[in-house]
């Protein structure tokens, strides 16, 4: 399928105001990954794809990860969080990619996980930051982002753990490990 024809599609699955973050993902991602040495390529078409599930039914979304032997502990958790997994099957379905790095910054934009790939970072951190978002915080996050990936991603983890801290919500663990990695990453930089 072309980048043309992904894109509509894209347009097509979200509401306006939800493409406009979109390309702000896809210029921010791009940005990021020739800052810190990523695939810009890879970037671009992850930030594309990353809320392509994003509007589906939550019914969808759960037939999706039961049938599909997705993680089931993600029932379990906020249903905002489905949209990635399911998007990263569902992009490989109707679009046929098959770059596992670009369906895991998808898979893994919302939640993280431990020992991210560069791309997952990227991808998730765009996310985070992209122009359109206007949070508590983000302008810090904006301003790590110039010099330090991790430290920045640290800082959008913060931001989100301490969100659902003060909504009594539940936390992935995988975004406690995502979180606790680059950590580590950061210290044992720090001592080099």
């Amino acid at each position: 399928m072309t980048r043309e024809a992904m894109m509509k599609a894209v347009e097509g699955a979200m509401p306006l105001k939800r493409w406009k973050h979109t390309l702000g993902v896809m210029e921010t991602a791009v940005t990021l990954a020739q800052r810190f040495g990523g695939d810009p390529h890879k970037a671009d078409l992850a930030a594309l794809l990353h809320d392509y599930a994003k509007y589906w039914p939550t019914d969808r979304m759960e037939a999706v990860i039961r049938e599909q032997g997705l993680p089931h502990e993600l029932l379990e958790f906020d249903k905002e969080l489905w949209h990635a997994p399911v998007g990263a099957y569902a992009v490989q379905r109707d679009f046929g990619i098959e770059d596992e790095e670009v369906l895991d910054a998808i898979r893994y934009h919302t939640s993280g996980r431990a020992d991210m790939t560069l791309l997952d970072r990227i991808v998730c951190l765009a996310d985070y930051m992209e122009p359109g978002r206007d949070f508590p915080g983000v302008d810090r996050i904006r301003e790590l982002a110039e010099e330090n990936l991790n430290l920045a991603l640290v800082a959008g983890f913060d931001s989100t753990i301490g969100l659902l801290v003060s909504k009594n919500k539940r936390i992935l663990p995988s975004t406690v490990e995502a979180r606790n990695s680059l950590i580590t990453e950061v210290r044992t930089s720090k001592e080099e």
